[in-house]
């Protein structure tokens, strides 16, 4: 039975971002993900997800300066140092709210770079957090985001993914599959989830064209939740999406699984 979080850093926009935690679990939520929360004290995040019954599911490392634009820098030249610190602040919040798989965005590509020269730094920032994230108990992971939401974003494909990784070599270096990502980059989003499940930690839901809910657009979420549930995946699924309706209004999609998830 797929298992739910809500993605605080999208759902429930009306409210501030510390109010979320208590409506995600009154809509039948069990765990929450986000962006990052690093203006918040790790004990007050412990603290509402211990308030409320709730899971930390996942959330990003450091990626920059989110207001301004940046959507991570693991693949920024002048910012290794920036992003192995980011290293150390991660595992101190995921051990501290109990998150047990941390997010790593490839981050937009500087100008006056080849493709080839930033995958180098993203390879190199990934292999030496691939095990210090291992030391600390905690999964790795890398997202491949479309270009369409995020112009110049590094890594768009499950095939960068598998490049990426061949060249990291390291157990400790997952996949977040995102099925909204997926089908505007690729498509073909229920075997390409089989193929690579192996090495998936995590994945994330929206429906295409809007990234709104499930049922909004094109994609038969049905089906996928099907075949989440028949492959024997135990991991979250975050709702990563655009409230069309306003989050609680628009979880018509969740109500098969609200009392159980």
């Amino acid at each position: 039975m797929p298992r739910f979080s809500a993605n605080l850093s999208m759902l429930y926009p009306e409210l501030p971002f510390m109010e979320r935690f208590a409506a995600a679990a009154a809509d039948g939520f069990k765990a929450v993900e986000y962006v990052g929360a690093y203006d918040q004290e790790p004990s007050a995040l412990k603290a509402l997800l211990d308030q409320h019954g709730l899971t930390q599911a996942l959330f990003n490392l450091p990626a920059g300066n989110w207001a301004a634009g940046e959507r991570g820098i693991a693949c920024h030249p002048d910012r290794i140092v920036e992003f192995r610190q980011g290293i150390e602040k991660a595992i101190e919040y995921a051990k501290a709210t109990g998150c047990c798989q941390v997010n790593c965005l490839a981050g937009i590509a500087p100008e006056g770079y080849d493709r080839s020269a930033l995958e180098l730094v993203l390879i190199d920032n990934l292999r030496y957090a691939a095990p210090r994230f291992a030391d600390a108990g905690i999964k790795l992971l890398v997202e491949p985001i479309n270009t369409r939401d995020i112009p110049g974003f590094l890594i768009n494909s499950t095939d960068d993914y598998e490049r990426i990784a061949a060249a990291v070599k390291h157990e400790n270096l997952y996949l977040q599959y995102d099925f909204y990502h997926m089908q505007v980059v690729q498509g073909d989003l229920i075997p390409a989830f089989l193929r690579l499940q192996s090495r998936i930690a995590h994945v994330q839901i929206a429906d295409n064209p809007g990234r709104h809910e499930p049922g909004t657009g094109e994609v038969n979420y049905p089906n996928i939740f099907k075949a989440l549930d028949e492959s024997g995946y135990s991991g979250w699924v975050g709702a990563e999406y655009k409230p069309k309706a306003g989050t609680s209004a628009g979880l018509g999609w969740f109500e098969p699984w609200r009392t159980q998830a």
